[in-house]
């Protein structure tokens, strides 16, 4: 009996101990699982709470227009809901003196397709010359090194309509209608036989489609994750604005076409290519026509240009300097398996080529404004080495071929780079 009783309370602690330990296991599990999904959510831009996910893109920036821009945005989450989200956020600038602001929400139509009907009005600044794909995903930087030195913006107010549908796991599509009064910041006129427009109202149809053929996705709780990133892929985007539609003032059409292809190397290098084009025609202010995505400041030496260099920008062409209605870029870089200097310690050498040539009918329509054109092609190339110390590096560029400088320093950029991974 007694040797009955010990083996029963033996095996009462053993499953006790057992349980215990289980329990143990499933907490650590789901604190890792949080965890991990706290730092995912991190590194893509939001600070998640249980119903509502801040943006952290909107809390601090600064630019050469608004000096310090900070504010609050953010987006609900499934836990309040799976068949909307509300989105928005406020800023202010404290050297325009002026807040800007945008509010918005969403309704899921269809859970297999992950279609989405979208509305949103904007109070807000855009870069002059600068041009989105509605599918590019979500990109996030802590910081963003090509605002500090940008001060050509307009200011716009739109209104817009869009649904997202994923046609194919492979083939995401938006289409969006939009109306917009818009407003440049700086002293522009745009002459259209011999009429003078200060002011500018469109109203746009865009159809945007991206194409992954080589990505690998599984269903999970209905819905098509992406589990492995192939490549190239592909992005085409179509947009029209209509004269005399809600009040529109300009026919115009612009084609953008954009590709990226990035190939692993048996010895771990990288190799990457971006390819991107876009065409304009019609009759279109300077606000929504093309630049290069330049990112060198205009001053007298090397050191005083010394800034922080950005991820796809040219380094080495100046703000400003040139705009196009039609053009196409093409950057190359390289990535060398990071140096194993130590278990934390692996900075990585980064070659770089960036390629652009573009051109412009009717320059003359664009007034008080001064650019030139790309149809010599525009060629930099250099180095970075990445990651030296808390996530920065350098980065020196070389400006050569059709638009080489007289002056040889003014060739040159020599910069930082910030690269931080959580």
């Amino acid at each position: 009996m007694l040797k009955i009783c010990t083996l029963v309370f033996c095996f009462s602690f053993g499953l006790v101990q057992a349980q215990n330990s289980a329990f143990h296991f499933f907490e650590v599990e789901q604190d890792s699982i949080k965890k991990n999904f706290f730092l995912k959510q991190l590194g893509n831009g939001y600070f998640p709470t249980k119903y509502f996910d801040f943006d952290l893109r909107y809390l601090v920036k600064y630019n050469q227009y608004e000096g310090l821009r900070t504010g609050l945005g953010g987006v609900t989450n499934k836990n309040l809901s799976e068949k909307f989200k509300i989105n928005g956020y406020t800023v202010y600038g404290f050297r325009d003196d002026a807040y800007k602001y945008s509010v918005g929400g969403s309704i899921r139509l269809s859970q297999s397709t992950n279609t989405w009907l979208n509305l949103s009005y904007t109070d807000d600044l855009q870069e002059t010359g600068s041009s989105k794909f509605l599918t590019d995903t979500r990109f996030f930087q802590f910081f963003e090194p090509r605002l500090l030195n940008i001060d050509l913006f307009h200011r716009h107010i739109t209104q817009a309509i869009s649904i997202n549908h994923q046609l194919h796991p492979k083939l995401s599509t938006v289409a969006q209608f939009s109306v917009s009064n818009v407003e440049p910041t700086y002293n522009y006129l745009f002459n259209l036989n011999n009429t003078l427009y200060d002011k500018f109202q469109f109203s746009t149809a865009t159809l945007s489609a991206q194409w992954s053929p080589f990505s690998q996705f599984r269903i999970v709780d209905n819905l098509y994750e992406n589990i492995k990133e192939g490549y190239p892929k592909f992005t085409l985007q179509y947009t029209r604005s209509v004269k005399n539609v809600l009040k529109g003032d300009f026919n115009f059409s612009k084609l953008d076409f954009k590709t990226i292809h990035r190939h692993l190397h048996k010895n771990k290098n990288v190799s990457e290519i971006t390819l991107v084009s876009g065409m304009a025609r019609g009759d279109i202010p300077l606000t929504h026509l093309y630049h290069a995505y330049p990112n060198n400041i205009t001053k007298e030496t090397i050191l005083q240009r010394f800034s922080v260099a950005g991820i796809t920008s040219f380094e080495t062409m100046y703000f400003n300097e040139f705009f196009s209605d039609k053009f196409t870029t093409l950057q190359f870089k390289h990535f060398l398996r990071p140096f194993n200097i130590s278990q934390r310690y692996k900075p990585q050498l980064v070659l770089i080529s960036r390629f652009a040539i573009g051109d412009m009918n009717n320059p003359e329509r664009h007034e008080n404004v001064t650019f030139g054109s790309l149809r010599k092609g525009y060629t930099e190339s250099g180095f970075e080495i990445n990651k030296l110390l808390f996530g920065f590096g350098l980065s020196f560029t070389y400006r050569y071929g059709g638009y080489h400088l007289p002056n040889f320093e003014d060739n040159i950029a020599f910069k930082f780079t910030f690269n931080l991974t959580l």
